[in-house]
């Protein structure tokens, strides 16, 4: 059976859903699948981002990241996204690329892609599991296939144990300890269940 092809699609200010997109990609190569890690555009304004002395330093240090297109999404067989919250919600950067996606929605491109989320913020209560909700309920729109951590695992529990998506919490630009394979375990589960809905695609159309 062909690989799973995963895009691992992140927007970070400060680098912390940058680390998580990584450490997602790895696992997913570990497990058979070929991963892209893409980041999102940035849409701030440059004095903000000027103003902020580790998101200026992130932006250039990320600069030779691919950006994500409509073309990634449609090649695609799974969706990793990793992103922060901003007030109970996936940030207006992400927002603004998700907007873009109509066209493809349209022509029933992005149904049953299998797809999982990652978030971060700042303190264990700072909005995560809502962040999270919200940014599923756009991909029940697109008829996606939700490859959510669940308790499937004891290691999510490193992460703060949230079964909609690992959610890191950092301190100081520190990522919480644990968090690597609560990622790992996440970006696994999901390649292993679009391996499921690939081949049961590829039996159906035989």
């Amino acid at each position: 059976m062909e690989n799973v092809k995963l895009a691992v699609i992140y927007y970070s200010s400060t680098g912390t859903n940058y680390q998580m997109a990584q450490w997602a990609a790895e696992a997913a190569v570990k497990a058979g699948a070929e991963a892209r890690v893409l980041k999102i555009a940035e849409t701030a304004p440059e004095a903000a981002i000027q103003s902020n002395p580790a998101w200026a330093a992130h932006v250039q240090a990320t600069a030779d990241v691919p950006t994500v297109s409509l073309e990634d999404l449609e090649w695609a067989d799974a969706l990793i996204f990793s992103f922060p919250t901003r007030f109970g919600n996936p940030p207006s950067q992400f927002r603004q690329f998700i907007d873009t996606t109509g066209g493809l929605w349209f022509q029933g491109k992005l149904a049953n892609k299998v797809v999982s989320a990652m978030t971060s913020a700042q303190n264990p209560h700072g909005g995560q599991e809502s962040t999270l909700l919200s940014f599923y309920i756009t991909m029940f729109h697109w008829g996606a296939i939700i490859a959510a951590p669940g308790y499937t695992s004891q290691v999510i529990f490193g992460a703060g144990g949230n079964p909609y998506g690992t959610s890191v919490t950092t301190t100081q630009d520190t990522i919480q300890q644990g968090s690597l394979d609560a990622v790992a375990h996440q970006a696994e589960r999901t390649v292993e269940v679009a391996k499921w809905v690939k081949a049961g695609r590829n039996n159906s159309n035989q």
